[in-house]
């Protein structure tokens, strides 16, 4: 049986105590996409979108996001978080993909933070765009990568350690 960590011997939900761990650097990128009509990203791209630079403000709710991840997320540790890069790639004329790199140097990985910003840039790209197109969609949100801690290096391309 796969003995779950947020559990305690009775099933009750219990926040994993990580005092003994060792403080190591942590890396996590996350992604995920966003569709949209072709006309709803021409806007994005030329700013005429009525409630400002859509990918800015994404990104400043990405990065916002990451830092109250504990808040949002039941049994995650607050984290001080180095750094946070959002980026987002044009993958065709209907798609937005949003990366996200965090790190830290903590005794507990980053992988939910970084997830945690791809979402929030995505549902910010949808809030102002909605009134354009409310058919848009956020999905394929995953972890990329991580490295740090025990459970060492992750790659989604199936390279594993």
């Amino acid at each position: 049986m796969v003995e779950l960590p947020h559990f305690d011997s009775d099933g009750h939900a219990r926040m994993v105590d990580v005092g003994a761990k060792p403080i190591t650097h942590r890396v996590a990128v996350a992604s995920g996409i966003v569709k949209m009509q072709p006309r709803t990203l021409k806007l994005i791209q030329d700013r005429q979108i009525q409630k400002g630079d859509v990918l800015e403000l994404a990104r400043i709710a990405g990065v916002m996001a990451t830092k109250r991840t504990s808040d949002l997320i039941p049994l995650c540790h607050p984290l001080r978080i180095d750094s946070v890069d959002i980026e987002f790639q044009i993958e065709d004329d209907q798609t937005i993909k949003i990366v996200a790199s965090v790190s830290a140097n903590e005794r507990t990985g980053v992988e939910m933070e970084a997830m945690t910003a791809v979402t929030a840039a995505g549902l910010t790209i949808y809030d102002m765009c909605k009134s354009v197109d409310r058919a848009m969609q956020i999905s394929d949100v995953r972890l990329d990568e991580k490295s740090g801690g025990k459970s060492g290096q992750f790659r989604r391309n199936g390279l594993q350690s």
